[in-house]
């Protein structure tokens, strides 16, 4: 006996063919599917295409990740190294006060210009480089679009940069030439400003502040450092009673007064007082004295015959070897009177104990942060090294204040303190919110597009929640509409599928015979509501087009999405199926021979 071997994809086959001879019927079950899977697609497209809109714009458009502070700061170089090494940064440079960036720009000769308001920038600047400018150099300048609509300036013009203070009573004023290398897009900046290198910024700022810039010969002062102290010695010809004692310390910002004797004051500043005077030791409480504060101490001791020493603790010099120094100018009558030679003080001048080999050289304080030129003019009659009052009083600023020895005028200097605020951008607008509450925490009140950001993100979970509503109940009323569909079909075709186990198909072929149509139908149905998506789609962003920017689209959906909605569908298909599909595993070949 020869048995016919029955050949691949044969139930697939049959129930293609069943569907293609119940066309119509097809068709009201493909059209049923499409019309749920349609507009779902088309409520996601709105959805996502809405969103990324949004999204898109706010990423394109620099500003919207920019963050600047809402007062001012003071902030140091560190605070800036540091802060550029987070990952959510993409830029960061300095900014100075608004009353020191305005510049009067001149196109011509003879005009009177415009007062411009000065940003600094540095390299990488995104809201530069994503509108359309190149970041300029020394010598160079950006415009936003407004100020080079009111001053009549194109790309490649150059101007006069006029930076005006009063200094002494007297108007002054300074005028450098900047290249106009670019004009910025007009969504960029909708203020009239001027961009340039953050050095030519800053030494803006220090000329209106009444300095000298030396590289750029804007004459001015110089900034040298305060004298500060850690208190004063007020050696007494008589012994104070308690009352006068505390009037040394009103209002001249000494607070504490302590009477020590001779052998305290030996061990403080290395050398003995001749006998018959009284030694008092004042200081402030946890902070240093300056100039004006010797000065009213001074006032109070006037006509006693008193000498006032300012000292300076625990501050040393490295020249060959580390040293202990004191500090000390007096005249020559102050000096008889305490029996010590006269110190005649030339420019960075130490005396020094015997056993330290030193002539002339560099010397570094402050753990190594300043070195300075300085010269043994003699003995020290202290076991310490002596220094004049005005070096030891700059080096204990600058334990506070950054200060820098200038070889050219051989001085101390100070340096800058830091920055009045930054200019920020963070590198997405997803990391606004996590620089925003860093900010918050840190106590630095700041103005960002949070809000804008947040509004999108709420928008986009609105929609959402809204979407997968109204996708639960289409799938739902899918799934009950094919479920039905099937297992009609089969309650419709006994007699056809107990013919098929007649001829020889098992439960297991049959069972699969109502999965195969089901999948088939979802197959159909995705094609045709894609189709449909594209056309309502192509018609919503041409309405819309008006509205929109170039390549910008309000119906959207990517490619994997598409994928996405063929396998969930087929998936969904084949599970309703499954009803219809145990429903012909009890269909006997009996079945079709009873009909007959």
């Amino acid at each position: 006996m020869t048995t016919t071997k029955k050949p691949k994809g044969l139930v697939a086959t049959l129930a293609i063919l069943d569907l293609r001879h119940e066309w119509i019927l097809t068709l009201c079950m493909v059209l049923a599917i499409a019309a749920v899977l349609a507009p779902l697609l088309i409520l996601l497209g709105l959805k996502y295409g809405t969103i990324e809109t949004m999204r898109e714009r706010l990423i394109e458009d620099p500003v919207n990740r920019e963050i600047k502070p809402a007062r001012t700061l003071q902030l140091s170089s560190t605070w800036f190294d540091d802060f550029s090494k987070r990952d959510d940064v993409a830029f960061i440079v300095p900014t100075i006060l608004r009353g020191s960036s305005i510049v009067r720009i001149i196109k011509k000769a003879g005009d009177y210009g415009h007062a411009l308001d000065l940003v600094p920038t540095a390299p990488n600047d995104p809201l530069i480089l994503e509108n359309g400018a190149i970041v300029p150099l020394a010598g160079e300048c950006v415009l936003s679009y407004s100020a080079s609509e009111e001053l009549g300036i194109k790309t490649g013009d150059v101007v006069t940069a006029r930076i005006t203070r009063t200094r002494r009573g007297r108007r002054e004023y300074v005028e450098t030439p900047l290249k106009v290398i670019a004009i910025l897009n007009p969504r960029a900046d909708g203020l009239s400003r001027i961009y340039a290198p953050l050095q030519f910024v800053t030494d803006v700022e220090l000329y209106r502040e009444g300095q000298a810039v030396t590289a750029r010969n804007w004459a001015g002062s110089q900034p040298r450092p305060f004298l500060s102290f850690d208190g004063a010695f007020v050696i007494h010809p008589a012994r104070l009673s308690r009352i006068k004692m505390r009037m040394l310390t009103i209002n001249t910002g000494l607070a504490q007064i302590n009477k020590i004797n001779s052998e305290q004051f030996q061990q403080a500043m290395g050398f003995a007082l001749p006998s018959g005077y009284t030694i008092y030791k004042l200081a402030a409480k946890g902070n240093t004295i300056q100039t004006t504060n010797i000065k009213r101490l001074k006032n109070k001791l006037r006509g006693q015959s008193a000498i006032v020493l300012p000292f300076v603790e625990n501050i040393s010099l490295k020249l060959n070897q580390e040293i202990k120094i004191i500090g000390l100018s007096i005249t020559t009558a102050e000096a008889k009177q305490l029996e010590i030679p006269a110190l005649k003080w030339t420019k960075n001048s130490i005396l020094l104990p015997d056993h330290i080999k030193f002539t002339s050289g560099k010397a570094s304080a402050l753990n190594g942060k300043i070195e300075f030129p300085i010269t043994n003019i003699g003995k020290s009659f202290s076991k310490y090294a002596i220094v004049p009052i005005e070096l030891i009083g700059s080096l204990k600023t600058g334990e506070k204040r950054n200060i820098i020895y200038d070889e050219t005028q051989n001085s101390f200097l100070l340096a800058r303190a830091g920055y009045r605020g930054f200019r920020l951008y963070a590198r997405s607008i997803d990391d606004i919110p996590t620089l925003y509450r860093h900010f918050i925490e840190n106590k630095i009140e700041v103005i960002t597009k949070v809000q804008s950001i947040e509004k999108v993100k709420i928008l986009d979970r609105g929609l959402t929640r809204i979407f997968w509503l109204v996708a639960i109940i289409g799938i739902i009323g899918g799934i009950a509409a094919l479920i039905a569909s099937l297992y009609a079909a089969v309650e419709r075709k006994k007699r056809d599928i107990g013919i098929l186990r007649l001829m020889g198909l098992s439960r297991n072929e049959v069972f699969i015979f109502p999965i195969y149509q089901g999948i088939s139908i979802a197959i159909i149905s995705v094609i045709v509501a894609i189709m449909g998506y594209a056309s309502l789609s192509y018609i919503i962003n041409f309405v819309f087009a008006a509205d929109l920017r170039l390549g910008e689209k309000i119906c959207f959906l990517p490619n994997e999405y598409f994928m996405i909605a063929f396998i969930a569908t087929t998936i969904a298909a084949a599970m309703s199926s499954l009803l219809a599909a145990w429903k012909t595993t009890e269909i006997e070949p009996a079945e079709a021979i009873r009909e007959e």
